[in-house]
């Protein structure tokens, strides 16, 4: 059993029977001494997708899951379906697009990196890298005289996600974007693909 003060975004929990990831967490200490911090959780059921708050003191125990962490490829998108093989026995499975809502942003064809979440046979979700490559497609022009301290613009990816980055950037490189805040991090180190 985990305690809450160990938990993290990304932390997997049995909250009555059911599987769920930790999406947000807010710690709040009352001024008042010897006050105990209360943690704020949402929680979000991997079965149902229904979003669940719990507030609670550190010491509070969440049962664990049991669950297995596979390596997966991103193949290709069919419709509403997002297509993965498990890189270990080349197994293919599909998944909804509202089963991965948060992720398919960031998820470009033939992408490594990413891992299943397995638990009594079935996928609960996946599991992103920290960070991911994605090539602009659309921005505004350069400005004249633009440096790396000057304003940002907004930015739209190879795979519909809006980025807001520095002015200097332009359409075709490719940026590096952190998968947690969706956030630009850098210009990637890979050449404009």
């Amino acid at each position: 059993m985990a305690k809450a003060s160990d938990l993290k975004r990304g932390s997997l929990v049995g909250i009555d029977g059911q599987p769920y990831v930790l999406e947000s967490l807010k710690v709040s200490t009352p001024s008042a001494r010897g006050a105990a911090s209360i943690y704020h959780f949402r929680f979000r059921n991997l079965v149902t997708k229904t979003k669940k708050d719990i507030s609670c003191k550190g010491e509070e125990p969440f049962t664990g899951i049991d669950f297995e962490r596979r390596p997966i490829q991103y193949l290709y998108r069919d419709g509403d379906l997002y297509t993965f093989m498990d890189a270990e026995d080349f197994s293919q499975f599909a998944l909804p697009k509202d089963a991965i809502e948060e992720q398919m942003l960031y998820l470009v064809e033939d992408m490594e990196g990413i891992f299943a979440l397995k638990s009594d046979g079935r996928i609960l979700t996946i599991e992103m890298p920290q960070k991911v490559d994605l090539t602009v497609i659309a921005c505004d022009p350069v400005m004249k005289g633009a440096t790396a301290t000057s304003r940002n613009k907004p930015a739209t990816c190879e795979t519909g996600l809006v980025v807001q980055v520095p002015e200097y950037l332009e359409a075709g490189e490719v940026i590096t974007v952190d998968t947690a805040t969706g956030n630009f991090l850098s210009r990637s180190s890979s050449a404009k693909r």
